[in-house]
Formats: C-alpha cells, sequence, structure tokens
C-alpha cells in the first residue's frame, strides 16, 4: 500500500508494512518459480530482459535472488 515502504539512497532502515512484506515475499517466490520452470508459462527472454534492467540476463542468479529475499522477508516477520 503506498506510503508503507520507505527507501532512500543513503545508509538507512528500510521499513514496510507486514502485510505489504508478505506480499512482495509471495511475489518474489513466483517470479522465481517463473525462472526455473520450462514450458510456456516461464518467464521468457523479453521478460528476463526487463527484469534485469540492462544489465546481462542471468536468468539463475535472478532467481536465486528472488528466492534469497523471500527467504529474508519470510524470515522476518
Amino acid at each position: 500500500m503506498p506510503g508503507s515502504l520507505t527507501i532512500s539512497h543513503h545508509e538507512a532502515s528500510v521499513a514496510l508494512d507486514h502485510g505489504d512484506a508478505k506480499r512482495l515475499a509471495t511475489v518474489l517466490e513466483e517470479i522465481a518459480y517463473l525462472l526455473e520452470i520450462p514450458g510456456p508459462n516461464r518467464i521468457n527472454e523479453a521478460q528476463l530482459d526487463a527484469l534485469c534492467e540492462g544489465r546481462a540476463p542471468d536468468r539463475a542468479e535472478l532467481s536465486r535472488w528472488s528466492r534469497g529475499l523471500a527467504a529474508e522477508l519470510k524470515g522476518r516477520l
């Protein structure tokens, strides 16, 4: 929800509402799953390029990052 997340470019704590953190963890897990599976429901190369924001697309790295961040969020809930 708007206002539940604050991020700055300085070394500061980031606050995320409990419900938003839980939802974000679920979204990150689903992204990892869609990166890993074969078939038509898999995140395609154009989508992977967009998710990597101009960096060299690395499906395995993005999947690990997504799962790791989801686990960290869930561990703090």
